[in-house]
Formats: structure tokens, C-alpha cells, sequence
């Protein structure tokens, strides 16, 4: 008997296997041909990994906190401008980068671990491939006892 099934392994897997889990870091390293794309990415991650601290955030918070006074001497429409163009933009835009990163990497690590989960349910399937490979040569191996003493039997009679 010949076997049952023919296990076809996906292209995709050797794939997966040569490449491995795509990081942020291998997305943010630009390989273009342009010089100027190169360099306005590399400078554009340099200053948004520098703002995008909370030492900025402090940093902004003392230089808009600079231009209180005046706009209090001003009146309340100038106070309200000073809040809105010069402390909530100065100072939430680097704490709004910080929630990012965080996010990012709380992304990063579920996408590697949801990678992994997904090489050990391959991994699985692999072995029930072997396991179901091996219940067919007992399966054959049976078939042909049976086959083998039906014709003894038929001989027999």
C-alpha cells in the first residue's frame, strides 16, 4: 500500500525561518537609494527619540512657564492663549511621544510574542504530521497482514 498522504511543507515556513520576527528597529532603518531620504529620516527619529522624553517635557514646561507672568499682566484672553499655544503644545507633545514609545514597544512585544506562538503551533503541527506519518506505516502494516491472511484464507478454501 502506498502512503496515504503526501505532506507538502508551506513555502512560507522556510521563508519565516530565514527571516524571523520583523522588529520596529528593521522598519525604522531606511535602506533608500536617496541620500536625502536617508537623511531626513535619520534626523527626523533623532528628534523625535531626544523630544519624546519626559526630561523635554520638564525642560518645556520651565520655558513656556517663562512666559506666564506676561500673560497674566495681559488679561484672561492671553492667559488663555498662553495655556493653549505655548504650555499644552509645548508640554504635551514630547509626554504625547513618551505614550507612544510606551505603546510601541507594549506592541512590539506583543507581536514577537504572538510570532513565537505561532512557530510552536507550527512546530505542533509538525509533530502531528510525524505522528499521523507513523499511523499510516502501522495502518499499511496492518492492511497487509490482513491482505496477507485473506489470501491465506481464500487459499485455504
Amino acid at each position: 500500500m502506498s502512503n496515504i498522504y503526501d505532506y507538502v511543507r508551506h513555502p512560507r515556513v522556510d521563508e519565516r525561518n530565514a527571516q524571523g520576527p520583523v522588529k520596529s528597529l528593521d522598519v525604522r532603518r531606511v535602506d533608500h537609494q536617496n541620500a536625502i531620504v536617508r537623511f531626513n529620516a535619520r534626523f527626523g527619529l533623532r528628534i523625535t527619540l531626544v523630544v519624546g522624553t519626559m526630561w523635554m517635557a520638564y525642560l518645556f514646561t520651565v520655558i513656556a512657564l517663562f512666559a506666564l507672568p506676561d500673560a497674566i499682566r495681559q488679561g484672561t484672553y492671553f492667559i488663555v492663549v498662553w495655556l493653549s499655544s505655548s504650555f499644552l503644545q509645548l508640554v504635551l507633545l514630547p509626554i504625547i511621544i513618551v505614550g507612544q514609545n510606551i505603546q510601541a514597544a507594549a506592541a512590539d512585544k506583543r507581536s514577537e510574542d504572538t510570532y513565537k506562538d505561532a512557530e510552536a503551533v507550527l512546530h505542533e503541527a509538525e509533530e502531528i504530521q510525524q505522528h499521523l506519518l507513523a499511523q499510516d506505516k502501522a495502518i499499511s502494516n496492518i492492511v497487509e497482514r490482513i491482505e496477507v491472511l485473506m489470501a491465506q484464507q481464500e487459499k485455504k478454501a
